[in-house]
């Protein structure tokens, strides 16, 4: 089980990710078009400094969203490796069996 604190900030940044998404990417696109003034991409360059670091959603780190393991999980199911693992052994996720040939 990963520490609450830890889980609660990448909660956090998800909410800020979300929140200035559509900007982010208003200015990224200013930065890499060619028809731009380098003015303009100077400025979408400075508008992107001023963001929160957070806002990156390179910082997000995907989490078990039962106990927030944060490394080996699956983006398909949302959970880590081990819990899949007891989860699809008990029969609780529909559709996977255990192979065997």
């Amino acid at each position: 089980m990963a520490k609450k604190s830890m889980i609660a900030k990448n909660e956090q940044r998800k909410v800020i990710v979300e929140r200035y998404a559509a900007k982010r990417l208003e200015l990224k696109k200013a930065l890499v078009d060619p028809n731009s003034t380098d003015e303009a991409r100077e400025a979408a360059r400075l508008g992107l400094q001023k963001l929160p670091r957070n806002a990156s959603p390179v910082r997000l780190r995907n989490r078990d969203i039962i106990d927030g393991r944060p490394r080996g999980t699956f983006q398909k199911f949302g959970i880590s490796r081990v819990r899949f693992r007891d989860m699809a052994h008990r029969g609780e996720l529909p559709g996977i069996t255990k192979s065997s040939w």
